[in-house]
């Protein structure tokens, strides 16, 4: 495979198809739309986790005719609400190096390379990175140091300070951290499952979330002990990479819009 010398993958999450909800499903469609009329088409896109409310094949069905209008490959991991078999019959085999019982694998694209997190744990709403999982990242880390590399994973390695969202938080976030201290060339950490869009340092690198196919939340942080929050529009993130520039994430709202000049190459209009 050729390497090209700019990228752009794209990011959906927590999609929470429900087929007693048919907004949800409707959502995701927009999303999708979405993404097919930006300026520069991705390559790629990633789902982080929540594809289903429930998890039983009829939803993923759903799931996975929405996102079928998508010419780019698309790579899926389970949230909290999945269930992680019936996510992989719907989705099959993801990537390379896959972790056997997970969803844990590499997809190697010249210049990138994105390591998909399995931080699913069965019946519970917080997750978990095991030494098993641990152990496979720190060796897929390992074996190309020089490759920027983005990871992407359901629940975030973060503490928001809302009380009820942090109590399904991840465990094991301290030794996963400690393993992207040791490798520099992780350019991005991205999750989902929290339904808003937050950037923060972690362990040399970014940690970014996003939001929801269906809404945005921006939480009322004055009482944290509840989680009042304001929906806003839906939105994607962006990770656009060139080697001049390494990996720049945009924050894309989810919507029809067209292309207004700003600078015509030679000046601003």
């Amino acid at each position: 495979m050729p390497i090209l010398w700019r990228m752009l993958i794209a990011q959906l999450s927590d999609t929470h198809v429900d087929l007693s909800r048919p907004a949800k499903a409707q959502a995701l469609q927009r999303a999708v739309a979405h993404l097919n009329q930006l300026p520069l088409r991705p390559d790629a896109v990633i789902v982080s986790g929540d594809c289903a409310e429930h998890g039983p094949p009829g939803e993923y069905a759903l799931f996975r005719e929405r996102l079928a209008p998508l010419p780019m490959p698309v790579y899926v991991i389970p949230g909290n609400h999945d269930q992680r078999d019936e996510l992989g019959r719907a989705v099959g085999p993801q990537g390379t190096q896959a972790l056997d019982g997970f969803m844990q694998y590499v997809v190697e694209c010249d210049p990138l390379r994105l390591i998909a997190l399995d931080t699913h744990v069965p019946g519970e709403s917080g997750g978990l990175l095991c030494e098993k999982r641990l152990g496979w990242l720190q060796d897929r880390l390992s074996e190309a140091p020089q490759t920027p590399t983005l990871i992407f994973m359901h629940h975030p390695p973060l503490v928001t300070g809302i009380q009820p969202v942090d109590r399904t938080e991840l465990e094991g976030a301290g030794a996963f951290a400690d393993i992207i201290r040791q490798h520099p060339q992780v350019r991005r950490v991205v999750a989902g499952h929290i339904h808003m869009s937050t950037v923060q340092h972690l362990a040399g690198t970014v940690l970014m979330t996003c939001s929801g196919t269906d809404a945005a939340w921006l939480p009322d942080l004055g009482q944290p002990a509840k989680v009042l929050a304001q929906q806003q529009p839906a939105s994607c993130l962006l990770h656009y990479w060139t080697p001049a520039d390494d990996l720049l994430t945009y924050t894309s709202v989810i919507g029809q819009y067209g292309l207004v000049t700003q600078h015509d190459g030679v000046q601003w209009i």
